[in-house]
């Protein structure tokens, strides 16, 4: 992988939360172009954040995430979204931002980040195992 012409920077503006969209429609596939942006700025006042991935001018990776506490853990940084452009995979880029995280993560004084993956998506379980995580909790649903 050729790093010279990668760069991450933190989706902030309108246009910028534009420019990720596409890419985090592959795997949000429910999203709307039109709602977006307001969708992300209700989620910030929960601390959410979005981070992007470039290659030269084009968006190739993105990831969503927050900082957050509980009695359970203490503060850490939970990622609710982490998605490579399909024509991407395999290039090292959801590495590049895991490891971002990470260190931003850090810089907040937390020491573990979590996540939650679909259970039918083998890939993305196999990346995260190359990462060093692991799989700590089960994570129940219902429908109200």
């Amino acid at each position: 992988m050729q790093k010279s012409n990668l760069s991450i920077f933190e989706a902030k503006t309108g246009d910028e939360l534009l420019a990720v969209f596409d890419v985090m429609k592959q795997l949000r596939t429910h999203l709307k172009r039109s709602e977006f942006v307001a969708q992300v700025r209700r989620q910030e006042a929960a601390g959410y954040r979005i981070a992007a991935l470039r290659r030269g001018e084009e968006v190739v990776a993105v990831t969503g995430f927050r900082l957050t506490e509980n009695l359970a853990m203490g503060s850490y940084v939970y990622i609710d979204d982490l998605v490579t452009l399909d024509t991407g995979r395999s290039e090292g880029y959801g590495a590049l931002l895991m490891e971002w995280v990470g260190q931003w993560a850090r810089e907040q004084g937390c020491s573990e980040l979590h996540l939650d993956s679909g259970v039918q998506r083998f890939d993305a379980h196999r990346f995260y195992f190359r990462e060093r995580m692991a799989i700590v909790f089960y994570h129940f649903r219902k429908y109200l």
